[in-house]
């Protein structure tokens, strides 16, 4: 069912995707989901399982917060509009990074990720009423070798603490990328090509 208005609802923290999907004129209100709740534990665990690949990891925390925003949106009393979620990961050697936690771990990434090339991972899903669309991108990206001292100070910032793999491709760390293969905003957190497709089956227009 095509919705009465233009508008979704993105359920993400990220800042990122917020730019993207105004980049490319699409009307949002955030829907968040919470990383603890009051029974203490996050909305979506985003727990890796036991022997899971990154492709399955990445499109079953995707489907996971679309089914549970959209339950979100029905026990608030919000307004049904479709609920586009979205989940990324860096995987070097079919290991998951996420979030680095500290600078100790931010560090070990870069060291992991220096001179080497990595996949970007990125599932996006929509869910509108009982209809459900998903898609999931891949790029990879190479990175230059790095110094000691580039890895510190870049470390001194703030900018590699919530992005997975513990850099973010449109801020500092783009001295660090020496090329890319695939979707430079699947890289960003929300590839715009597959992203528009979703949303176009969902009857949301974006031209």
């Amino acid at each position: 069912m095509k919705p009465a208005d233009n508008r979704i609802y993105l359920a993400s923290k990220s800042p990122r995707r917020r730019e993207l999907l105004r980049q490319i004129g699409v009307d949002f209100e955030l829907l968040m989901l919470r990383d603890q709740s009051h029974r203490g534990g996050p909305d979506v665990s985003e727990e890796v399982h036991p022997g899971e690949k990154a492709g399955d990891y990445v499109v079953r925390v995707t489907r996971d917060k679309a089914n549970y925003a959209a339950q979100a949106m029905l026990m608030r009393r919000l307004p049904m509009r479709p609920v586009l979620t979205a989940d990324t990961t860096v995987v070097v050697d079919e290991r998951i990074l996420g979030k680095p936690a500290d600078k100790a771990e931010a560090m070990d990434m870069l060291r992991l990720l220096s001179g080497r090339t990595h996949q970007v991972i990125t599932s996006v899903a929509l869910r509108h009423d009982e209809e459900f669309w998903q898609l999931t991108q891949v790029s990879e990206v190479s990175f230059a070798p790095l110094s000691e001292d580039m890895m510190r100070a870049y470390c001194n910032t703030s900018e590699p603490y919530d992005k997975a793999g513990g850099y973010g491709i449109q801020g500092l760390a783009s001295v660090f990328v020496a090329r890319i293969e695939g979707s430079y905003t699947g890289i960003m957190g929300l590839p715009l090509h597959e992203t528009a497709q979703l949303l176009q089956q969902a009857g949301i227009s974006v031209l």
